[in-house]
């Protein structure tokens, strides 16, 4: 059984840094690699994909970070777990052993955590009695039923620790709970029973800390003065113990910070009642963490207490909410501010006149604001440009792109001195909302499977 093993986070999110987790593999000492790369939005956009092309649905930039690492995988037994799979798991299995045979690493065994994507089982669930009542609202999902595009249950480590189990080098899941990710290496690892909550506790704040990536290691810190080297930033590895301690710290010789105060921030981020983080694992308690500096960007952590797991799931689930569009133009002084808000009243008037229908209208006036309307004072007639940003939603796009032809003829049939319109006529896109609920754990199981060229 081990006694120490270094858990390195290389994504935060679908989008983020593409060199961080080579970084994190060919940098240092690492045990395990994993990447984030799911938010509710994000499911959403990967369910829109799939329908179009079956074979897509999952992070496809995760393949190539695989293709690079493959060495390391092979030869120096880095593990990879990673919720990369989104709503195709299988898809992305399928590409990661394709890049795997064409380097010749065709030893390495891929395992896929899936059962998570309920979208088809809506109706069968509800008249099984499982209700998938909105948690905030307490509405019944049967008002969106015909306007969902994603439905996704957050499992927890256990479909993971099987998968490790069972010898997989690359673990690629669907909706899982983030810091299950990292949770699952400890639990496999150093044996730890999912009974023990302090235990279970201890992964789950070790892989919150881990699951935004740099956020825990200098990026977006609110005393950003104080990190070194942006440009080179080190993303965050734990070092963990059998006993449920850890130390948060990161490769030498890169950028980024770790101290307390990069620590704290991380765990306040997204955790609501402190004492009381529910995961599909444990009930973490925030409240009981110890930090201490114990040398240069390390960090231990120590005193976790967790509580027995729920006897539910959380469901994530998406749904249409009608339909937005943003558009701007730049108006130049004198008198910009003025020239911008005349502009707004025109394209009020000919929105009225042409009887179309929003639920909400906004101008803003970037250069003298960003988020509301403030009082005009004669000083801000003086600024050197306004740029006028329009936005409106509607539950009709037809209205919303119809309202998009009358803003670009205000260079010619509205104030003087329009010096730039961005992006060319803008067309409605989708809003997507979000419809959290609950689902008791026994009416959805998880499935894995091992699969190797």
């Amino acid at each position: 059984m081990e006694q120490k093993i270094r858990i390195a986070s290389g994504q935060g999110f679908w989008g983020d840094l593409p060199k961080a987790p080579v970084d994190q593999v060919k940098n240092g000492k690492i045990d395990y690699l994993m990447m984030d790369y799911l938010a509710e939005v994000t499911m959403s956009i990967l369910q829109k994909q799939k329908t179009i092309n079956p074979q897509l649905g999952y992070a496809r930039d995760f393949v190539e970070v695989i293709n690079q690492i493959l060495p390391e995988i092979s030869k120096e037994g880095v593990r990879v777990v990673s919720n990369a799979g989104g709503v195709n798991p299988v898809a992305c299995k399928d590409a990661i052993l394709k890049v795997a045979e064409r380097a010749g690493f065709n030893e390495i065994k891929v395992a896929v955590v899936d059962g998570d994507n309920i979208l088809n089982q809506i109706d069968t669930l509800q008249k099984q009695g499982h209700e998938l009542t909105n948690m905030e609202s307490g509405e019944s999902i049967a008002s969106v039923a015909d306007q969902l595009l994603s439905a996704n249950v957050y499992f927890g480590a256990r479909p993971i620790v099987e998968a490790l189990e069972q010898g997989a080098d690359i673990v690629v899941t669907g909706r899982v709970s983030d810091p299950a990710l990292c949770l699952a290496p400890l639990i496999h690892e150093f044996g730890w029973s999912y009974n023990d909550a302090d235990k279970m506790a201890a992964g789950i704040i070790a892989g919150h800390i881990l699951e935004c990536g740099a956020q825990s290691s200098g990026g977006n810190y609110t005393d950003w003065e104080e990190v070194e080297n942006f440009s080179n930033i080190g993303f965050p590895i734990v070092e963990a113990y059998n006993d449920g301690n850890f130390v948060v710290t990161k490769h030498d010789n890169t950028g980024g910070l770790v101290n307390l105060g990069t620590v704290k921030e991380q765990l306040l981020y997204e955790i609501g009642d402190p004492a009381n983080y529910i995961t599909p694992d444990c009930v973490a308690d925030f409240t009981s963490i110890h930090l201490q500096e114990v040398g240069e960007n390390r960090v231990k952590v120590t005193g976790i207490k967790g509580k027995p797991q729920t006897p539910f799931y959380k469901v994530s689930v998406s749904y249409n909410y009608g339909y937005k569009i943003s558009s701007s133009l730049v108006y130049c002084w004198p008198d910009a501010l003025k020239k911008a808000q005349v502009a707004k009243k025109i394209l009020m008037d000919r929105a009225e006149a042409l009887q179309l229908n929003f639920t909400d209208f906004r101008c803003e006036y970037i250069g003298f604001n960003g988020c509301s309307e403030q009082p005009v004072d004669d000083q801000y007639n003086e600024l050197n440009e306004i740029q006028l940003r329009v936005s409106a939603s509607a539950q009709n796009a037809d209205d919303l792109n119809r309202f998009a032809r009358e803003i670009a003829p205000l260079i010619l049939t509205g104030p003087s001195a329009v010096t730039g319109y961005a992006g060319g006529r803008a067309k409605a896109s989708s809003v997507i909302a979000y419809w959290p609920a609950l689902i008791k754990k026994e009416a959805c199981t998880p499935r894995v499977g091992i699969y190797q060229n």
